[in-house]
């Protein structure tokens, strides 16, 4: 049985993540801990008792996340699965961070001040209501990209999520995608509709954004995962530092491309998935994208010892 850990990515944020695993857990507790001491801020009390607003802003967002993940993955290695249990890693944009954490090429308290910044780079890159983002449902990638093309008129459209073979998210200047909405509809797509997201992620828009990861990101000792990374703009593995570090970098405006690297990881052999953190879109995603595959959840206290019983068997 071949596995890998993957790792969710913006939009699975919910108040009390992570709670009953800090509780069940002084080893997940630790994590937050971690966090709220790198950020220097309760970001631990915004994820537990704040508002889902405030939580959902991009810069509180990107690290709640990634402090959910390595949580579960500290209660999972404290009943005796270590990430050395999955043959890859994968994470959805932010959640590559977490999965990099998690198989030990980044501190967790370096992956918390890097994504706080790039939630705030992003955010910054371009002002609010200039961009948007839009989910077309029912057209592949190959289609997408040329609605994309057509929409763009002189402005930045592009396919900026291949999620899986029914939904591809696209990325720009508000007008142009809006334009690709109804050029989407026209050319047959189920839905298509403008995403609640505060800026346009994964497009051109978000060079300044890129150039800040990218010093920052110089600053940062990056050590060589304890397992390969399957990562986003490649949907290949990856294990070099200096390769994950221009990765990293060129994520910001590329394409996530998770349906290619599923469809990677399948090739090497992988047939099953544990999505370590909040939420269960990426198993969903999955399983849209390979039926083989079968898919698994590591979010609460009970499901890490289901894990485990699995897992150590």
């Amino acid at each position: 049985m071949t596995r890998a850990f993957v790792f969710p990515g913006q939009g699975a944020q919910t108040i009390g993540m992570g709670q009953a695993l800090a509780g069940a857990y002084p080893e997940a507790r630790a994590v937050f801990d971690e966090v709220d001491e790198a950020l220097g801020e309760k970001l631990s009390a915004l994820i537990w008792e704040g508002e889902q607003d405030t939580l959902t802003l991009t810069e509180n967002a990107q690290p709640a996340l990634m402090a959910t993940s390595l949580a579960a993955m500290r209660a999972l290695e404290a009943e005796g699965v270590g990430i050395e249990a999955a043959a890859f890693v994968a994470g959805h944009s932010l959640g590559e961070y977490s999965a990099l954490a998690a198989a030990g090429a980044l501190t967790v308290a370096d992956t918390a001040r890097l994504l706080r910044l790039r939630g705030q780079a992003m955010q910054a890159a371009v002002p609010v209501g200039v961009g948007a983002m839009a989910a077309l449902l029912g057209l592949d990638f190959d289609t997408v990209t040329e609605v994309a093309e057509e929409a763009a008129q002189g402005e930045v459209c592009q396919a900026a999520n291949d999620n899986d073979p029914g939904q591809v998210v696209v990325s720009g200047h508000k007008a142009a995608v809006e334009r690709a909405v109804e050029i989407a509809k026209a050319r047959g797509a189920k839905r298509a509709l403008l995403l609640p997201v505060s800026a346009p992620f994964h497009c051109a828009l978000m060079q300044p954004a890129a150039e800040a990861m990218a010093e920052a990101l110089g600053q940062v000792d990056i050590a060589r995962p304890k397992v390969p990374l399957i990562a986003n703009v490649a949907a290949a593995p990856v294990s070099d530092p200096t390769t994950i570090r221009s990765l990293l970098v060129e994520q910001v405006m590329g394409s996530v491309r998770w349906r290619e690297s599923v469809l990677d990881m399948a090739e090497r052999g992988v047939t099953e998935t544990w999505e370590i953190g909040a939420g269960k879109a990426l198993s969903g995603m999955i399983r849209r994208i390979d039926r083989e595959i079968a898919t698994h959840n590591i979010g609460t206290p009970d499901e890490v010892k289901a894990a485990a019983a699995a897992l150590n068997g």
